[in-house]
């Protein structure tokens, strides 16, 4: 049975992504900041594991514990937007510091464990942002667009010892707490200068033609994960997929 290792999985598309592969007969290791067994079905296969990606010593308590990973999969992060006038650079960082640096930190902890097996997989999970430019989203948008980078360039130097590494891009899935962890109110990053011009992109945001659907990312992981043909990047979701074919 091979194992899998998911952050953020409390909610969204790491619960979902949680529940896919449980279904599926993986062992399943669900990473929480604050653990809630309630949220997944009962399993032998699964492990609620307690997990701040912003703690070194959190990481690290949590790979040691798990045993071997076949599978991670960093799917983690803080939604925010706003004008990035408005956005407090203590903010940035902490977007920083999960949607990140988190990422790396976690990689830079299986990796050894997979280079030993001469095996294994990374899914980094970013956003459609990254495909095309949003607006009121640039400091969530630079997070990500780092790890876009990242996960290509590792990708060459981990295929040497046979692990893959690769991108989930999800469009914008509304049924999500997208931002609702990111502590400083939307409201607050939109100056009053800003109205007339963000009024129009949240009313966008309320009646899109287009979104993602937690299952969209799920499957999107899931071939990621199952791909041996070298490709890179997964858009998850219609949007996305649309956004990618433009690309």
């Amino acid at each position: 049975m091979q194992t899998i290792l998911i952050t953020g999985t409390s909610s969204g598309y790491g619960l979902e992504t949680a529940r896919h592969f449980l279904a599926n007969g993986w062992r399943v290791l669900a990473a929480m900041r604050k653990p809630n067994p309630d949220v997944l079905p009962r399993s032998e296969n699964l492990q609620i594991v307690a997990l701040d990606v912003t703690s070194q010593d959190s990481i690290s308590q949590a790979i040691d514990a798990a045993g071997p990973i076949d599978v991670l999969v960093n799917n983690a992060g803080i939604g925010t937007v706003g004008a990035f006038e408005a956005t407090p650079m203590a903010h940035v960082r902490k977007i920083f510091d999960t949607n990140t640096f988190g990422v790396m930190a976690m990689t830079q902890a299986v990796v050894p464990q997979m280079r030993e097996r001469g095996s294994g997989v990374i899914v980094n999970v970013t956003s459609s942002a990254t495909l095309a430019p949003m607006p009121l989203a640039s400091a969530y948008t630079a997070s990500k667009q780092a790890i876009e980078g990242f996960t290509g360039s590792l990708a060459h130097e981990l295929e040497y010892f046979g692990i893959r590494a690769k991108l989930v891009e999800p469009g914008y899935g509304p049924t999500t707490r997208f931002a609702q962890n990111a502590e400083v109110p939307v409201e607050d990053m939109i100056p009053a200068t800003y109205t007339g011009f963000a009024g129009p992109i949240f009313q966008g945001y309320a009646a899109p033609t287009m979104t993602t659907k937690e299952t969209d990312v799920a499957e999107a992981v899931w071939a990621a994960v199952h791909d041996t043909s070298g490709r890179l990047r997964f858009p998850a979701g219609p949007d996305a997929v649309a956004l990618f074919s433009g690309v």
